[in-house]
């Protein structure tokens, strides 16, 4: 009897990105790239047309969020596991990930090993966590605390991260706005929600504590 073969779709705005993930993935017997996308927009299509039994998703994508496409998945096709692949620091994104409904988290500097076997793990039902995660969720877990939002750039919603992350990439608020479909009015509301909860005085500490964020996560 033949081994069942499990169908992925990739998410990512980078070609390279997806063009590398399609040859590694297409060499294991067992798995098939069944679809691919740059955007949220046409991952969602996808997805949909193709469902996929596990599809591999950057938080980091040009129209809309990571985060939000993978709430959207989970809610219209949930029959589709998620394995988050980016370059976007664990320790801030791994939580906000699970909590979206994703099931594994690898960052892109890991190894192709670890691709796989977060594939492997969660086409098993299992969850797929670095071992520096594991670490930190077991620590918490073994003092009482429930993984749960308590550090400053914790405080913020997902959204609000987001808006905070491209401030720290350079972007300006029209551009925000745009990559994340909205209002450039909704970018400022929640640009005022951040510098409540950072305790920011005003446009340029919020504008400093992004991008020094933004350095802190390309640094790890």
């Amino acid at each position: 009897m033949s081994k069942r073969i499990s169908r992925v779709f990739l998410v990512d705005d980078h070609p390279l990105v997806r063009e590398w993930l399609t040859t590694l993935l297409n060499q294991i017997t067992d798995l098939r790239v069944c679809g691919e996308a740059a955007g949220a927009e046409k991952a969602i299509e996808g997805i949909r047309a193709t469902k996929p039994d596990i599809a591999i998703i950057d938080l980091a994508l040009p129209e809309g969020s990571g985060l939000s496409l993978i709430k959207s998945i989970k809610t219209e096709i949930p029959g589709t596991a998620i394995v988050v692949l980016s370059m976007h620091d664990e320790r801030f994104y791994a939580e906000r990930s699970f909590r979206a409904g994703a099931r594994g988290y690898v960052m892109k500097g890991e190894s192709t090993s670890s691709i796989a076997a977060a594939i492997r793990d969660v086409l098993d039902g299992k969850l797929y966590l670095s071992p520096r995660m594991q670490a930190v969720f077991a620590e918490r877990f073994a003092d009482g605390d429930i993984p749960d939002l308590h550090t400053p750039i914790k405080k913020l919603s997902d959204r609000e991260l987001e808006v905070f992350r491209l401030l720290g990439q350079g972007y300006e608020t029209r551009r925000v706005a745009q990559s994340l479909n909205v209002s450039i009015k909704t970018v400022q509301a929640y640009c005022a929600r951040i510098k409540e909860k950072l305790q920011l005085a005003n446009a340029s500490e919020l504008l400093r504590e992004a991008i020094r964020f933004c350095d802190a996560q390309s640094a790890v």
